[in-house]
Parts: C-alpha cells; structure tokens; sequence
C-alpha cells in the first residue's frame, strides 16, 4: 500500500508535566498503523536531515514502513505541538512545510492512502491531486480529510478543496468534527450521501466515545458504538481507525480498482464488520500515550 503526507514531530503538552515528543503527521500514523497490521507499506512524505527527521525515518523503519526516495529533503522538520485537556482531547499549533518528494515513478499498489495537511496545502496538493488522477484505473483510494483550521483557511475555501478529493476518492473517513467545520449546520448522513453522490463508495463518520456511522451505495447505513476504554489520549486515534478500515476493507477483498464494483454494493453486514475492528483498534491507541496503534498480535489476544 502507498500513503502520501506528511510525517512530523508531536509535541505533547500535558498539564503539569514536561513536554514529551512523539513521531506522528497523519499520514505517517496511518502507514505505521498498517504496517503493524501486517501490510507492506511505503510512505511519500517530508521532513528534514536533523535530529527530529532521523527519529522519523528510524521510527517509520522500525515498524517496516518504506520511505520513497526524497522524502527526507526537506530543510528541518515540521511540528505539532499538541496541548492536551483534562479529557485527553488534543488542540494542536502546527510549525509546518508541506511537499512531497516526486511521485511519477512511483508504482501504483492496489490501494492509495492520502490525507490531512499535504493533500490540501500547496505544493504537496498538486502532486496529491495528480497521483490519484494517475492511480484512479488501478487503485483504491482512501482519504481523511483531518482538517485543521489553524492552517487550513477558511471553511468555504477548504470544503472545496476537501470535495475534489472527496470526488477522487474511494473510501472517505471524517470525523464529526470535522465535517461540523467544514459543514456548519448541516447534517452529518446529509454531507456524507452528499459525498457519495460525488464519487466516494464508502463514506465512514468517526464520532469519538460516541463511536462510529457507515455510508455506502443503495441506502446502506450502519452506526457502532465505542468499545469501553481508559482514555490516555487521542493523539493518533482517527488514523489508527482510518488504518483499520483500510485493513478491514482488504480482508473483506474488496481492495484494489478491479474491487470497485464490489466495494459500491457493500452490504451493512460486512461495513459493520469493518467499522467494528477499526473502533477496536483506536480503542487500544487512545489507551496509551501518543499515537502508538496495536498489532496484528495484539488484536488476536
């Protein structure tokens, strides 16, 4: 599988305490994620030749994540500083450059995962927005908008450029906060029959503790509550579940272009399914500290 975005430093701030730094970026999170589930991976990403980019890359190396070539040429590497309520819930303050090494060579797996900060700020987005056009007769493409309002613009302007990815994609996992800023007042099934209506087969809605909603052709629709959890922090728990409902997509063989047909006519059945292991698997990040989603061997104990 290909994962395109960005990779960065999370700086957590807790009440109290020092402040602690873990790898994350969105993207990078979902490619690890993966790769923890027994995928192989590679990452288009960016960050520099300092200290920070060696423990991205050793970390991303560690879980068996392949880096493309470039994606260490940046000049420093970004950061989040998370700050984290009482609740464990994140507010971030992002010191970020957004590209992307070159991605024409890159071959094409059967499933391509972009999202977050580079699918939407220039000049990672062009090259986003051209590998999915370059990849649509082959892969599946999955994408998590994430938004972040610090950087991403003004509402109206960055639902616009969500939606042309949205209508490039496949599989779409938000979150309800995110579609309450790119959406204001309007209903979460309504945006998400309104982002299949655009192209996507599977439309997937994260409600946090409230648990998850499933969107897909003919009517379906599906809700799954949370599984119970002592919340550490939700740093990294969206990606840990968009890593799950890539997984749960491709054991259910519904990955990869020539799948398209089949992914369209999933039944509620098989999204449950789907919906289910990934809440699983964020239940298990929000559990310990960081974005530091579980294994294949930990999901079968």
């Amino acid at each position: 599988m290909l994962v395109v975005g960005e990779s960065l430093i999370d700086i957590v701030e807790r009440a109290g305490q020092d402040p602690v730094e873990y790898v994350g970026g969105s993207p990078a999170n979902v490619a690890v994620g993966l790769a923890r589930l027994g995928h192989r991976v590679q990452l288009a990403t960016w960050f520099g030749p300092d200290d920070r980019g060696q423990r991205i890359r050793a970390h991303l190396e560690q879980d068996g994540v392949a880096l493309v070539p470039g994606s260490d040429a940046a000049q420093r590497t970004s950061t989040a500083l998370a700050r984290l309520d009482a609740n464990g819930a994140a507010d971030y303050v992002f010191d970020i450059t957004c590209d992307l090494p070159e991605l024409d060579d890159v071959a094409a797996p059967p499933l391509v995962h972009v999202g977050s900060i580079s699918a939407v700020l220039e000049p990672a987005a062009a090259k986003t927005a051209a590998l999915l056009d370059a990849v649509a007769a082959t892969a599946t493409v999955s994408y998590d908008p994430n938004a972040r309002p610090a950087i991403m613009g003004d509402p109206a302007g960055a639902r616009e450029r969500v939606e042309a990815l949205v209508a490039r994609s496949d599989v779409v996992k938000v979150s309800d906060e995110d579609i309450a800023w790119l959406a204001p007042g309007e209903a979460i099934a309504d945006v998400a029959r309104a982002w299949l209506g655009r192209g996507a087969a599977v439309v997937v809605v994260t409600r946090g503790g409230s648990g998850s909603e499933g969107y897909a052709g003919d009517g379906v629709a599906v809700s799954v509550p949370a599984p119970a959890t002592t919340v550490v922090d939700t740093v990294g728990a969206g990606d840990s579940f968009m890593a799950g409902v890539i997984d749960g997509l491709a054991r259910a063989g519904l990955v990869g272009a020539a799948q398209r047909d089949r992914l369209r006519r999933i039944d509620a059945p098989t999204l449950r399914e789907v919906l289910e292991r990934a809440g699983t698997i964020a239940a298990i990040t929000v559990s310990r500290a960081g974005a530091n989603p579980p294994t294949a061997a930990e999901l079968a104990n």
